[in-house]
């Protein structure tokens, strides 16, 4: 099993491009089950998610290809050959579920394995369940499978209002809609960029959808969807882990290719601990360049998760990390996911003080962590545990890498670009 070690102490300096968006990608592959003609996306980034996500649409007989060197993947579903998403892909990547949708609206029934992933909370699927009742399928679970059926004639529109604005639920819902008869109105539907992004897509692709963006998407059903070539929106999350390594280094680093507006929150947190942000170049009407640099001590901000627009629970490990070092405290609520805070006890191996109650985390900043063997339970918690160890004096070895595989592209690479002592070894 590899592992990764990090020399820590050395400020970061240099640039980062951030790679397409993970969370963004997986769902729009899974569009391309809703029609028989091609779907090319473009800035895929080369992940272990990505790969499973790709065997699994091969499970069903869509046709992937795709290219490391270019990150073009081209989808092609001429024919669905298998409506069953097996245990053994699923239970790797809980975004698997987001076949679901797309299945059951084009081929009238799927089925599908409870889903697994990462083991940061329950995220119960009840809210996918409930929208595809709502549009007439029929579903139960039984033997750890989700079995749904379409009513005689297909899917039928209506109004569902979710009782939480998840992500998956959304984007699963969302895909059903689009081949469905007549309109569908999903209220208190996520707004997280990834959400809007495969809108985006399936608008290219032929539906008719208003309201991205917002927390009511109107889809006007259609008969077929076209195929469409889409570029994946840049990974919010890589560039907040990148800001992050440079400010818990004190270093001074640009990161490439970011969609500002999509982190406001992050920034306005991070901003307020004392580092600097600032656009450099402007790529085009969203996409930009940021500078990270620190010109002083890292202050202790408070910081609570929330959805999209408010601080994201992807970035709370990461900012977790940072405030180790901070010069006062910070406390950090984790209001998405119940089992969220792994990275503690490992954090905690490295001198940090962090003492957890209930959903919240009170961080006394040590103003040095001390480099250790810790172990990677999540993906995010693994990708802190580099950061904590960017800052830390000595060596530090985070075990069962395999983690920060399904979502940092290059990460050695990237970090090393910018001075900093990392290796993978065997």
């Amino acid at each position: 099993m590899e592992k990764i070690v990090v020399s820590g102490g050395r400020p970061l300096s240099g640039s980062v491009k951030i790679s397409g968006s993970k969370n963004a990608s997986l769902p729009l592959m899974a569009a391309s089950i809703l029609s028989d003609a091609p779907l090319v996306l473009h800035n895929v980034p080369k992940l272990s998610d990505i790969t499973l996500m790709a065997e699994l649409l091969t499970h069903h007989g869509v046709q992937v290809s795709y290219d490391p060197a270019t990150q073009v993947c081209a989808l092609k579903a001429n024919s669905i050959t298998n409506i069953t998403a097996q245990y053994d892909i699923v239970s790797k990547m809980r975004a698997s579920i987001v076949v679901l949708g797309p299945l059951l609206a084009r081929c009238g029934k799927a089925t599908v394995s409870l889903p697994g992933g990462c083991a940061i909370g329950t995220r119960p699927v009840n809210m996918h369940i409930d929208g595809l009742r709502a549009l007439g399928a029929d579903v139960f679970i039984e033997n750890g499978y989700i079995h749904a059926k379409a009513p005689k004639g297909g899917l039928v529109g209506t109004t569902i209002v979710l009782p939480f604005a998840t992500v998956t639920g959304t984007e699963n819902i969302l895909m059903a809609a689009v081949l469905a008869r007549g309109q569908t109105t999903i209220k208190n539907a996520a707004k997280e960029p990834e959400v809007c992004d495969l809108a985006a897509c399936l608008v290219k692709m032929g539906a008719q959808i208003d309201g991205i963006g917002t927390d009511t998407l109107v889809i006007s059903g259609c008969t077929r969807l076209a195929g469409a070539s889409h570029s994946v929106i840049p990974d919010r999350i890589e560039a907040a882990t990148y800001a992050v390594a440079g400010a818990i280094t004190h270093g001074d680093i640009t990161l490439k290719n970011v969609i500002f507006d999509d982190l406001l929150a992050f920034w306005d947190s991070l901003t307020r601990t004392g580092v600097v942000v600032e656009k450099t170049h402007t790529r085009s009407d969203s996409v930009v360049d940021v500078r990270v640099h620190v010109p002083g001590d890292i202050k202790g901000v408070d910081i609570m998760t929330e959805p999209y627009p408010g601080f994201p629970t992807d970035a709370q490990a990461q900012f977790m990390a940072l405030m180790t070092i901070c010069d006062d405290a910070a406390m950090i609520t984790e209001t998405v996911f119940e089992n969220r805070f792994m990275h503690v006890s490992e954090l905690c191996r490295m001198c940090a003080n962090i003492t957890v109650h209930k959903a919240s985390a009170l961080v006394r900043g040590v103003g040095q962590l001390v480099g250790a063997t810790v172990m990677a339970t999540d993906l995010r918690a693994s990708v802190s545990l580099v950061l904590a160890g960017l800052a830390a004096k000595g060596d530090t070895t985070i075990q069962r890498v395999y983690h920060i595989d399904r979502g940092y592209e290059r990460i050695e690479q990237k970090l090393q670009e910018c001075g900093a002592l990392i290796e993978r070894e065997k």
